[in-house]
This record gives structure tokens, C-alpha cells and sequence, in this order.
């Protein structure tokens, strides 16, 4: 079997960069249909195609991305030959690239990720933005998972997968005072402010759907739909606080805020959202291939 043909590999190293044959052909000094060439010969040779077209514009197939992985690699270690016989220590990691919902816990992110970090082998690549950012990021393999605190339907057409990862309890949260009552909840919402998180959180579907039920219209201060902001508000808002105790663990713990009840029937859960895949990232397998994480409402 004849081996691998490097030249080609880099015209398509070159045309993954810049976007267009075209333009990789400007930068290679050749001609657009000789590295057209070169490229189907690659695929040929890989068995895979690497591109898919879409109005002129290449978009990088799964195979395509982890070619350009593997590229990626294989140039670097022409530089990092160098950089041995210059003596700079090389680096040679494994990228692991995830997008996280801006609207997830901050905290969660960290304890899910950490074991990442203590990997030599790993370059933990994380983005935030948007689902319909992430999502498309996703589907076009720029992104091997994404975090979010909401799963995504079914789509046969781009095969994707909710993996439930933690499922925790939700809170309402408040400043320290002096002379608290017990909270009654949902009674006391009738009278006591409250800050929420968005309609785009199931927690606050859950939750709205509670009051409702009860008969109850709460005083509500302000609606937030990032979590990190959510949990800044929660140290200086008067009232209380809807919010998964993941989010204000610290907070907890150092006493600066305290959970004024937990609320029944109203939880939150984080999914990894990945898509079908022939080759997957083992990194992510290893982090979806857990049990899902059941936090019980902590006890009075």
C-alpha cells in the first residue's frame, strides 16, 4: 500500500486555512484546478472526503476536520524539531475543543472540565456563545461537544445526542440577616421580591409553572439569562434568589448567602449535546461515558 503523500496533505492543510481553493492556490503559487487535483487525490487516497461545497464555500467534513488535526500536527513538528535542536522544549498536546450555553453554571463547567486540566497530553479548547452559534459550530465539527442545561430535539438530519450529566437541586437563595423566618414557599413570593432566571431555562418553567398552580404572582425584580451574572445579582438583591445551588456554592459555603428553602419539583440538569460520529473524540466519550450526577435538596 503506497504510503501517504505529505505534498498533498499540505495543499489541503493550505486550503483548510484559507477558506477557498482559490486563495490557497494564490498563496501556493499554483494554479485553482492543479490543487483541485491534488486534493481529490487525497481524498482518494484517505477513502474520505474532506470538504463538503455549499455556494462556492467549503465547509470541512468529520473526516476533514480530524485531517486537519492530524495536519496540524505533522507541521507543527517540523517547528518544534527546530525549536528541540535550539533547546526549547517541544509541545505536542491532543485538542479537545467544547462549547459551553453562556447561560450554564460557571461552576459546573469547572468540575466537569478540571480533569482536563491536569492532563499533559490536552489543549482544552472552550467557547462560549449562543445554542444556534454552538450548534452550527457542532454540526460542522468545529466543536466535538457542547454544554448546555437544555437538551436538543432529536434531528435525524444532523444526528445529534443529549447526554444527561448532572441533574441538581434548585434553590432560593438570599443575603444573611438577622431574624429570618423560614421562607414558605410559594406563599411568601406573593410578598417577598424575587430575581429569576429566563424563559429560555427549563428551572424557570418549572418554577412558573409552581406559582401559577398555587395561585401566586410574584414581585419580580429583575430576569437574567447568564448564570455568572445571576450570581453576582444574587449577593446585593433584596428578596430572593431562584438558582441552581451549583451556581452559589461558594457563596453557601462562605455564608455571604444562605438557601432560604429548596424548591419542590423544580430542577436543574446539564446535558453534553454531541453529534454521531465515526471517529469521536475519545476525551469526550470518556466525559459523557459517566453516570449522570443526582444532587438531592440539601436538608434542613
Amino acid at each position: 500500500m503506497s504510503s501517504l503523500n505529505y505534498h498533498h496533505l499540505h495543499y489541503f492543510w493550505t486550503i483548510a486555512r484559507e477558506g477557498s481553493v482559490a486563495s490557497a492556490a494564490t498563496r501556493l503559487h499554483v494554479t485553482a484546478s492543479a490543487l483541485s487535483i491534488q486534493l481529490r487525490q487525497l481524498e482518494d487516497r484517505l477513502g474520505q472526503p474532506l470538504f463538503t461545497r455549499h455556494n462556492r464555500r467549503l465547509t470541512l467534513t468529520e473526516a476533514g476536520r480530524i485531517a486537519l488535526d492530524y495536519a496540524d500536527t505533522i507541521f507543527k513538528s517540523g517547528d518544534e524539531l527546530l525549536a528541540v535542536l535550539r533547546g526549547r522544549p517541544a509541545d505536542n498536546r491532543e485538542i479537545v475543543r467544547i462549547g459551553a450555553a453562556a447561560t450554564l453554571s460557571r461552576n459546573f463547567q469547572y468540575t466537569l472540565l478540571r480533569p482536563l486540566l491536569a492532563e499533559p497530553g490536552v489543549e482544552l479548547v472552550l467557547r462560549s456563545g449562543s445554542m444556534a452559534e454552538l450548534l452550527t459550530q457542532l454540526d460542522s465539527h468545529a466543536l466535538d461537544m457542547l454544554l448546555s442545561n437544555m437538551p436538543v430535539p432529536r434531528d435525524a438530519g444532523q444526528n445529534r445526542h443529549s447526554h444527561l450529566l448532572a441533574d441538581v437541586a434548585v434553590s432560593l437563595v438570599s443575603r444573611r440577616s438577622r431574624g429570618r423566618r423560614s421562607f414558605r414557599f410559594p406563599d411568601d413570593l406573593a410578598t417577598t421580591p424575587v430575581l429569576l432566571p429566563s424563559h429560555a431555562s427549563a428551572m424557570r418553567t418549572a418554577f412558573d409553572l409552581a406559582v401559577h398552580t398555587a395561585g401566586i404572582t410574584p414581585r419580580i425584580i429583575a430576569e437574567v439569562d447568564d448564570m455568572a451574572m445571576l450570581r453576582l445579582l444574587a449577593r446585593d438583591a433584596p428578596g430572593v434568589t431562584l438558582v441552581p445551588t451549583v451556581v452559589v456554592r461558594d457563596e453557601l459555603a462562605a455564608g455571604t448567602l444562605v438557601e432560604r428553602c429548596a424548591v419542590p419539583g423544580v430542577r436543574e440538569r446539564f446535558y453534553a449535546i454531541t453529534t454521531g460520529r465515526r471517529f469521536p473524540n475519545r476525551w469526550v466519550k470518556q466525559l459523557v461515558s459517566g453516570q449522570p450526577v443526582i444532587a438531592r435538596p440539601p436538608t434542613k
